[in-house]
């Protein structure tokens, strides 16, 4: 894939020459591999191919159709939305520190989205129809989609990603993927380990799981792994022009009519924020 190479006309401002190379800069820095983060869970043996990380090094690089990044994603990255004060303050409130992270995570999402539609659509988003198609069923008897396998890759690439960004430009401990048990009465938090939480899903599925909760990626702003400072969730609609929204839980669960975003404030205080390849909600 070629790089974009439109010149900067000569009438175009100061600060839409900085704004383009600040978010050349971050796109260059993104996903390059590194090695573990101390507060951070293993995620098996993923890794970004040389083509994925190709990809990311180009401005050009956007959601499946070609064309160039375009000025609303310096806008979104303009809005901050992961400058809570703990945030903030875990950056001795350097709001260009905070920014950069944020538009690196932006970009793992815009990654995951081009990269699994590209395989499976070509230069095409996939269709309404073909996200609702049931494709199989799991080992629990529940059908899985189109849109919920595409979700999964989408995630792994983007998770990949988040972590090799998080170690280079975030200062404190993060988790990716955790499980956590969560005792809504008592308000009391606890981990399940890796090995646990596989081996209760190779036993019994996931009944002995309920009432458990896993978000995407915390932030923690110290060695307290109970407490986030903001927690991000990533979605991936299908098909992309569907709003993103927070899964709700139903009247059966352990958290009747309450959404994925509420409970895991309550669970971890902290911030909630959703992630997806068109910016943060």
């Amino acid at each position: 894939m070629a790089l974009n190479s439109n010149p900067v006309a000569p009438h175009r401002s100061a600060r839409w020459r900085l704004a383009r190379l600040l978010l050349t800069s971050l796109l260059l820095g993104a996903c390059a591999t590194r090695p573990g983060h101390p507060g951070a869970a293993p995620r098996g043996d993923l890794r970004l191919d040389s083509e994925t990380v190709a990809r990311m090094r180009y401005a050009g690089l956007v959601r499946g159709t070609g064309t160039a990044v375009s000025s609303t994603t310096l806008a979104v990255g303009a809005t901050l939305a992961l400058a809570t004060p703990v945030v903030l303050a875990v950056y001795h409130h350097n709001r260009d520190k905070v920014l950069e992270l944020q538009e690196s995570l932006a970009e793992c999402a815009r990654m995951a989205e081009h990269r699994v539609n590209s395989d499976h659509f070509g230069d095409r988003p996939p269709t309404r129809e073909e996200c609702g198609e049931e494709l199989e069923v799991d080992g629990c008897a529940e059908p899985i989609t189109r849109a919920m396998l595409l979700g999964r890759q989408k995630h792994d690439l983007a998770l990949a990603c988040a972590r090799d960004v998080l170690t280079r430009l975030w200062p404190a401990p993060f988790s990716i993927e955790q499980r956590y048990r969560y005792y809504r009465a008592s308000k009391i938090v606890a981990t399940i380990s890796r090995e646990k939480e596989q081996q209760l899903i190779e036993q019994r599925c996931t009944e002995d799981l309920w009432g458990s909760i896993k978000p995407d990626i915390v932030l923690h702003s110290d060695y307290n792994l109970l407490q986030a400072a903001i927690i991000i969730d990533l979605k991936f609609p299908c098909p992309p022009s569907k709003p993103p929204t927070w899964r709700r839980y139903g009247p059966k669960s352990a958290y009747p009519n309450s959404t994925q975003g509420e409970v895991y404030k309550k669970a971890l205080g902290g911030e909630v924020v959703l992630l997806t390849p068109d910016g943060y909600y």
